[in-house]
């Protein structure tokens, strides 16, 4: 009678899906998952803190600058007497940036000019316009109201009176400007942080203990004996991720019964600049990144832990680590256009909280393709240098090792125990 033909073991993408869908079930019908969903009430303190670091934050980056559309000889007295009175009253006197030389006879729209973002990053809060002898400040009626004082000082200064004889400041208001709109997208931005963070935080360090039951038990061996290990990273990983995500749903609809029912008593925040329906969807896609980049890695560091304790143990400098990768995406928020904001957004683990950040401050689009493609690159790399660590230092099947057993078993058969 002759044997039937052995089948091949699963593809990679097979035996992930079966992981998945495995742990996902057990872990959704488990009455532990009850108290998983009540688990975000304890991060509302967390962002209380996190409220005193956006503030810092704001700080650092609402600096409003008024800028100067004037003849080329008036440009020059006004920069003058702005330097001239900042060294005697400091940060009181606002920053002046050139937008304009008018040559002679030649007029500019301060209007045009606000409502640009590509003049001076977009963080000018009003214009000077006419001369030092009749300055014509252009803005919101805001900022106008509270800069008028410190432009006629220095436009009294720049006429050669001095400040007993301080020229009339016309005020001509707009709807708005690049800094005020500026400004309130910097606030969404950094609610999206803070709420990705939390999330994060939340639901990554479920990764950690993962594997250590399946390891004390042995249905890891068996698992890795049916099919390929980096499989069941994968699959596990994407099952604690749909879990993650189920949870989150839940959280959404919680939040929306409450926005309904005090939704007047809440603060309400600017709409990002790709508007809200792709923010929102930019928001998902930027956790999954998030949580694959550094659920990878703790699957990875989780996996060489063999009891509860050692991955109570190394809570705590998971948490740190999360910690110092908010506090960088933060600056980076704060350093916009520079090899800071750079350097965040090229980290895969900083890169989903600076590219949510950017979303709700830049309209542009194909960033965001380019950045969940490097993203994605990256959690495949974590995925396959997970596998290999836990393959090599946890269940020592490496290269060498799989020769010394072929050998062994060589040596078995040629010289049989009688």
């Amino acid at each position: 009678m002759s044997a039937q033909p052995q089948r091949g073991r699963l593809s990679t993408l097979a035996a992930a899906y079966v992981i998945a869908r495995r742990d996902f079930v057990a872990t959704l019908w488990s009455r532990s998952f009850i108290f998983f969903l009540l688990g975000p009430l304890f991060p509302v303190f967390v962002s209380t803190m996190a409220g005193s670091i956006g503030s810092q934050v704001e700080q650092t980056i609402d600096a409003p600058q008024i800028g100067l559309m004037m003849q080329a000889r008036d440009v020059d007295a006004m920069l003058s007497a702005q330097a001239a009175l900042a060294r005697d009253l400091g940060d009181d006197v606002p920053e002046l940036v050139v937008i304009r030389r008018l040559k002679p006879g030649e007029s500019g729209d301060p209007h045009t000019a606000l409502a640009d973002r590509r003049v001076n990053g977009g963080n000018l809060s009003a214009i000077i316009s006419g001369t030092p002898a009749a300055p014509v400040l252009t803005g919101t009626r805001e900022r106008i109201t509270a800069s008028h004082g410190a432009v006629a000082l220095i436009a009294a200064r720049a006429s050669g009176h001095g400040p007993n004889v301080v020229p009339k400041v016309a005020l001509s208001a707009t709807a708005t400007s690049t800094a005020a709109q500026n400004h309130s997208r910097i606030i969404t931005a950094q609610a999206a942080q803070t709420l990705l963070f939390l999330l994060t935080m939340l639901l990554a360090g479920m990764v950690l203990s993962n594997l250590v039951e399946e390891k004390g038990n042995k249905i890891i061996e068996i698992l890795a004996a049916a099919i390929p290990m980096d499989a069941v990273f994968l699959g596990k990983l994407f099952a604690m991720l749909a879990v993650s995500l189920v949870g989150i749903g839940v959280w959404a609809v919680a939040g929306g019964v409450i926005h309904m029912v005090g939704g007047s008593a809440l603060p309400s925040l600017t709409a990002p600049a790709v508007g809200w329906p792709l923010f929102l969807l930019l928001g998902v896609a930027y956790f999954s990144m998030a949580y694959l980049v550094l659920g990878a890695i703790f699957l990875a560091i989780g996996s060489l832990a063999s009891t509860v304790r050692e991955i109570q143990t190394l809570n705590m400098p998971v948490t740190m680590m999360q910690l110092v990768v908010f506090f960088f995406a933060s600056y980076a928020m704060a350093r916009q256009g520079t090899m800071v904001e750079a350097a965040a957004i090229l980290v895969p683990f900083s890169s989903p909280f600076a590219m949510l950040a950017r979303a709700a401050i830049h309209p542009e689009i194909w960033p965001h393709l380019a950045a969940l493609g490097w993203q994605a690159l990256w959690v495949a790399i974590f995925i396959r240098g997970g596998a290999a660590l836990f393959r090599k230092r946890v269940m020592q099947s490496g290269p060498a090792t799989r020769s010394a057993k072929r050998r062994g078993l060589i040596a078995a058969l040629r010289h049989p125990r009688g």
